[in-house]
């Protein structure tokens, strides 16, 4: 009987390991993903990965769930105390118009870093472009809500009484979110507003970021 001839066994390769086994999720998140969403958000590469992953890889998504945990870690750190900032000042190239603003942090270490200046340096441009009246909702007096209400209850005169007060509402709301700096979108992003800005600051500083005041100039306007 004539010996069998034995065949050599075939390794598996890469190719056929991929056909048969699932990848792990890593592999769906690229190096130019991360660098993207970095570059969109300013958040550390890790972050950006890790919300890739949640995301299963879809950029909007991932953005998502950044200025959402944005938004969660800046409430956990509401009841910190400001122990510094900076000022910074942006003056349009006309020469006629600028604004300041102070940025404040926790430490000096994050006050002296250079993206925090940059950051305070952005805010000042916007403002310098938008001219937002107030730094926040409760900012806004009585004598301007009233002031404001008088005019928009004659737009409504006429509506029935049953979606009045919901437009009413709406138009003041509308009417003052253009006038609140932190509710305005920024100017470099409509996507994100000014407070949106902050919160994903206080992710990738660590420590609790707000803008303190604020100051607008413009030739011969008073």
């Amino acid at each position: 009987m004539p010996p069998i001839e034995k065949k050599p066994v075939q390794e598996p390769t890469t190719e056929t390991i991929r056909s048969v086994q699932p990848l792990p999720q890593d592999s769906m998140i690229t190096t130019e993903q991360v660098k993207e969403l970095r570059d969109k958000t300013g958040i550390s590469v890790m972050q950006c990965k890790k919300a890739l992953e949640e995301a299963k890889g879809d950029m909007e998504k991932a953005m998502v769930i950044l200025r959402k945990k944005s938004g969660e870690l800046s409430a956990k750190k509401g009841d910190r105390v400001f122990h510094a900032g900076v000022v910074q000042a942006y003056i349009h190239s006309n020469g006629t118009v600028g604004a300041m603003v102070e940025l404040n942090c926790e430490t000096d270490f994050v006050a002296n870093n250079d993206e925090f200046k940059a950051l305070a340096r952005d805010i000042a441009m916007h403002i310098t472009a938008t001219n937002p009246k107030f730094l926040k909702k409760d900012d806004i007096t009585d004598k301007d809500k009233n002031a404001a209400r008088e005019v928009f209850e004659g737009e409504v005169k006429g509506k029935p009484e049953a979606v009045r007060k919901t437009i009413l509402d709406g138009k003041l709301n509308a009417y003052f979110a253009d006038m609140v700096l932190l509710d305005q979108p920024f100017i470099k992003n409509q996507e994100v507003t000014i407070q949106g800005l902050l919160d994903a600051a206080v992710q990738k500083f660590g420590e609790k970021t707000a803008v303190g005041r604020f100051a607008r100039f413009k030739v011969l306007e008073n």
